[in-house]
């Protein structure tokens, strides 16, 4: 690689009272199956630039290269070879079952799944052929099954990329998914019971869109290389879904039935964030930065339809960022994280560009603020808030609230500063963030960062993070996060010598690039899950200056996310809790899905606007001919009645005519 040169790797792609998380409350009660155990290589398929993960082909077979002179911090499962995770399967499809058949020479045992009612069995050999030829085609993983009052589904991964290598093993993203049903009792089940599976099967659907979906067979991609490197050996010979960190487990809920039936070799953790990273030379010496998001499923949910936070202090987007460095046998690694302000607030949309914010139950603001960021302070130690939101108007209020609500906890170990952005920054000025930087910088000193030597021993420790938020927590925090990522680089760089005393990331154009630019695909990844477009003000964080294109590009997609917000992304919320178990069909048989009222039943606001434009089109033809004709004067004036009165029906009912979640309840 020559010494300019730098490489961009990674793709981006795009909550209810929190439950007993059943994962966690068997972990003790589950056992490992006894597989007979085949020795061989099994292949992989990687990416073009596989070379550039550690991800290699030699003789035909993946296999994943430790970087030279870089110690190794586990967290793996290899010294129980039973529960190494199968990672890749010959999905069989028969007319009564499903046979899951590994091909990975990890075991002689086949997973046998009824179509009828979901249960499962392992079993020797595969069934009989009958007189047609079952569909056959590889799979990498099953992510879990979801339950519901009629019959079981399986969700299977169908295609995947390899996207990295997290402390030398392989990391994939989810590029395919598909929703295998096991209903086919629903021939004998009542209509009433059809019914209610055919609306869900509409959420399926929308589960097999779902995006930024990532995993490992080798590595808990759930921990941050810190907490991996403190776990203890015992710990780390534990199945993968037994150490992961339940708040970052994607797939917990729908693990549950594989957990029952003690499959351990099939239950493969999974995270929804994001995955990149970046080789580069600085001067004569190999850097190596990865970008890991890791989105919390507490709250999970979309733009509109999740913010605050909850009654138990969990808060909505909540995003915990890794960044990690690996040059000259060093490893270190900074965690920062953002978070809707966590107090009990919500902007439902309701056909207006900018719904109005309610703050509910204010008097419980207090209660739910000082969970959550007790919460934080167990996870992460000291804990410095930073709020970017607008002094004035409606941000401004929820500005008053929070700071109103932080203050009686505030110590040492917690603070809280509030930084006007748009006010400071403007909409192109974003190099002002330096002001921000210098209220915070003697807290990045004083907290640091976790940094490792080639021996794997422990040189520093991160002591405490940032916690970012503006409204969305997308655009102003990401750019924000990326000015306290790239500080921190430059620690870092310095401290193993790489960069000198005096010397910065933007004296080495190559690789501050590329630095920008893997900054600038981990925000659009968080805002696409989130909001369903990239994230704005990307071009600053991208390029390091605002753009024509990057303003125009913000119109369109500020445009792109109103639409979205107001007529898609009820349904994608309901998926999401369908998925998380929020909300859980499997409680009883009889339990029916939300019922509409007379209005929502018969509103649409495609029905809406066509009626106007008609009765517009009626109002123009009757005016051309009004001069001749005063009937036609007065048809006008009744057209011109009716767009009014329908557009005044349509405002007044805005909430009515978006696409809701039918799960979800208003907090008010």
């Amino acid at each position: 690689m020559a010494s300019a040169a730098a490489l961009v790797t990674g793709r981006v792609l795009p909550a209810c009272p929190p439950r007993v998380n059943h994962v966690n409350s068997r972990i003790r009660a589950s056992r490992s199956l006894q597989f007979n155990q085949k020795r061989g290589r099994h292949p992989l398929p990687c990416s073009d630039t596989r070379h550039l993960f550690g991800c290699v082909t030699a003789l035909g077979h993946l296999t994943v290269a430790r970087a030279e002179g870089y110690s190794s911090m586990d967290g793996t499962n290899d010294a129980n070879p039973s529960s190494k995770l199968h990672t890749r399967l010959r999905l069989w499809e028969f007319p009564d079952c499903y046979v899951f058949e590994p091909i990975d020479g990890l075991a002689d045992l086949y997973l046998s799944v009824s179509r009828a009612n979901g249960t499962m069995n392992l079993v020797e050999e595969l069934p009989p052929r009958g007189p047609s030829t079952p569909k056959v085609q590889t799979v990498y993983g099953v992510v879990g099954v979801l339950r519901l009052a009629v019959g079981s589904y399986f969700v299977v991964i169908t295609d995947r990329d390899c996207v990295g290598s997290y402390l030398g093993h392989a990391i994939f993203k989810v590029t395919g998914l598909k929703v295998l049903p096991c209903n086919n009792a629903l021939n004998t089940t009542s209509a009433e019971q059809k019914k209610m599976e055919t609306e869900f099967s509409e959420l399926l659907d929308a589960a097999e869109r779902t995006i930024g979906l990532h995993f490992s067979y080798d590595i808990n991609l759930t921990l941050s290389a810190q907490r991996l490197h403190d776990l203890g050996d015992e710990y780390k010979s534990l199945p993968l879904w037994r150490q992961a960190e339940p708040r970052f487990l994607w797939n917990s809920y729908l693990l549950e039935p594989l957990i029952e039936d003690k499959l351990d070799q099939y239950l493969l953790p999974v995270i929804q964030g994001s995955f990149q990273n970046i080789h580069a030379e600085v001067g004569s010496e190999k850097v190596t930065v990865t970008l890991i998001a890791r989105r919390c499923t507490r709250r999970i949910g979309t733009r509109m339809w999740r913010r605050g936070a909850d009654a138990e202090g969990y808060a909505a987007n909540f995003v915990e960022s890794e960044q990690i460095m690996q040059s000259k046998g060093f490893t270190a690694s900074y965690v920062q994280v953002r978070g809707s302000m966590p107090f009990l607030w919500e902007q439902i949309v309701d056909l207006t560009y900018k719904p109005s914010f309610d703050i509910v139950r204010q008097e419980e603001a207090p209660r739910v603020l000082e969970r959550h960021f007790h919460d934080l302070q167990k996870k992460y130690g000291a804990v410095l808030a930073v709020d970017l939101v607008n002094t004035g108007g409606g941000e401004g209020r929820l500005r008053e609230r929070y700071a109103k609500s932080i203050e009686p906890i505030l110590s040492e170990d917690l603070r809280y500063v509030h930084f006007d952005f748009h006010r400071v920054c403007g909409h192109i000025h974003f190099e002002r963030l330096s002001q921000l930087y210098e209220q915070i910088k003697d807290y990045l000193k004083k907290h640091r960062y976790f940094l490792i030597n080639d021996k794997g021993e422990k040189i520093e420790e991160q002591t405490g993070t940032i916690r970012t938020n503006c409204i969305d927590c997308l655009d102003r925090t990401n750019v924000t996060q990326s000015m306290i990522g790239g500080k921190i680089l430059e620690s870092q760089l310095q401290r193993i010598g790489v960069l000198g005393v005096d010397d910065t990331i933007s004296n080495h154009p190559a690789f501050d690039t590329n630095y920008k630019i893997l900054w600038a695909n981990h925000g659009d990844a968080i805002s696409i899950q989130y909001s369903g477009t990239p994230a704005l003000k990307g071009d600053f964080v991208r390029y390091g200056k605002r753009t024509t294109q990057g303003i125009v590009n913000d119109l369109r997609n500020a445009l792109a996310r109103y639409y979205l917000n107001n007529f898609v992304d009820g349904t994608k919320q309901d998926a999401m809790d369908l998925l998380q178990g929020h909300y859980m069909t499997s409680v009883s048989r009889d339990m029916a899905v939300p019922r509409k009222g007379l209005l929502e039943n018969y509103a649409s606001f495609r029905l809406a606007f066509a009626l106007i434009m008609g009765a517009l089109t009626f109002m123009m033809m009757s005016l051309r001919h009004a001069r001749n004709d005063v009937r036609h004067f007065l048809l006008s004036l009744l057209w011109a009645g009716l767009c009014i009165g329908i557009t005044h029906f349509v405002r007044a009912n805005g909430r009515t005519f978006t696409n809701r979640p039918r799960f979800h309840q208003s907090r008010h």
